[in-house]
């Protein structure tokens, strides 16, 4: 089992992954996006499984073939490779008559693949068992050397339309969909991973053509890199699924809006802040809280507004190239932040009406999760904070 520890734990947390996603799966199994990831799933965790050098063994033993495993585990992985391409054609969108078409070739293709790796080792000559060395062991032999170089090509192929599709598409991707833009940027990390697998596999197989002893680079290089590449792409598909969910969108908002409610919890009125809480609290009533906890905090410190510091942010943004709507944005933090300030020099202080803006000064009512980041990372409020006086 340990011998196949780098294999195996990349297919159970695709399993895992897997039996998350069960529900999902589901509900949605009309819709071919959820089929296409279901299959992804479970051809990329049995791939997994094959590969790994016990359970090769194990199969050649209860067929009673020595090195069925081979074509079995070639196979499997040219699935794997159909399925990432089919999965990325929906996931991509487009006209439904063009996607259907492109995964009716990518399904074919792969398919006469996995038909033409069988009757290849059918035909070749494979008498030696080999558990990690296969590859280059009968590099040379007849047929075998064939069913090799067609399961290094299908993957090669696989592999290169997998990664121009995700470049491809990660440039039009708006940067707003966080979660798409992570999973396709851990999908081609997984393709990089991929490549380096390929390459190793590559020039040990052209080593052994060309009479050199490269072995080690299939050994000991490729198994590693094969597992990476698969954890990464299993997560790259995952990670979308899951955060374009409610939950994760949840969660997402209310660790982003963390910066305004520690700036403004302690201004607003206990009664809002106080709402008992437990640590089992759904995450959607502690959004809630938090929005209202940074509402009230709002309420709390308008009076402390100044709308100097709203035009002096406002033209700062705008010389450092920020578009209208980011300037305001910021103005408004730093209007927030330098009354905050303010606010929390003065005590229980309030400011003397007479005392204050001739104007009153109101925020623009931005979106608090936009505001919250600026109002942590805009340097332009960080300045506005250090100046805060109170008002005189």
């Amino acid at each position: 089992m340990t011998d196949g520890l780098i294999l195996y734990v990349p297919g159970f947390v695709i399993v895992l992954a897997l039996v998350i996603k069960a529900p999902t799966l589901r509900r949605g199994w009309d819709q071919p996006l959820m089929r296409a990831v279901c299959t992804l799933l479970v051809v990329g965790s049995l791939a997994m499984f094959l590969s790994g050098p016990p359970t090769i063994a194990a199969v050649n033993r209860l067929t009673g073939v020595v090195n069925f495993s081979a074509p079995l585990v070639y196979a499997t992985l040219s699935a794997f490779s159909a399925s990432c391409i089919v999965l990325i054609l929906h996931w991509g969108g487009g006209p439904t008559p063009g996607v259907r078409r492109a995964t009716r070739i990518t399904v074919v293709a792969y398919g006469a693949v996995a038909v033409a790796i069988v009757f290849l080792f059918a035909k070749g000559d494979a008498p030696v068992e080999r558990l990690r060395d296969l590859d280059t062991y009968y590099a040379n032999t007849p047929w075998m050397r064939e069913m090799i170089a067609l399961y290094l090509a299908a993957h090669t192929v696989g592999s290169t339309a997998l990664t121009l599709l995700c470049w491809k598409w990660l440039r039009r991707v708006d940067p707003a969909l966080r979660a798409l833009r992570t999973g396709l940027a851990l999908l081609m990390s997984g393709m990089v991973m991929d490549v380096g697998y390929l390459v190793a596999k590559w020039a040990a197989v052209g080593a052994r053509w060309s009479g050199r002893d490269w072995d080690g680079l299939s050994t000991y290089l490729a198994p590693p890199l094969a597992s990476a590449a698969a954890l990464l792409v299993g997560t790259g598909f995952i990670v979308p699924l899951v955060g374009g969910s409610a939950a994760w969108q949840e969660l997402s908002q209310y660790r982003r809006l963390r910066p305004l409610w520690k700036a403004l919890h302690g201004f607003a009125a206990s009664s809002v802040t106080t709402v008992p809480l437990t640590w089992w609290s759904p995450v959607g009533i502690r959004l809630i809280h938090r929005e209202s906890v940074i509402d009230d905090g709002l309420l709390a410190l308008a009076s402390w507004f100044d709308p100097a510091v709203r035009s002096e942010a406002y033209e700062a943004a705008l010389a450092q190239g920020r578009c209208e709507r980011g300037a305001a944005l910021v103005a408004d933090a730093a209007v927030l932040a330098a009354a905050c300030r303010r606010r929390a020099a003065a005590g229980r202080v309030e400011p003397d009406p007479g005392s204050g803006p001739a104007e009153p000064c109101r925020l623009g009512g931005q979106p608090l999760t936009e505001l919250a980041r600026e109002f942590h990372t805009s340097p332009i409020v960080a300045e506005a904070r250090r100046r805060a006086a109170p008002l005189a």
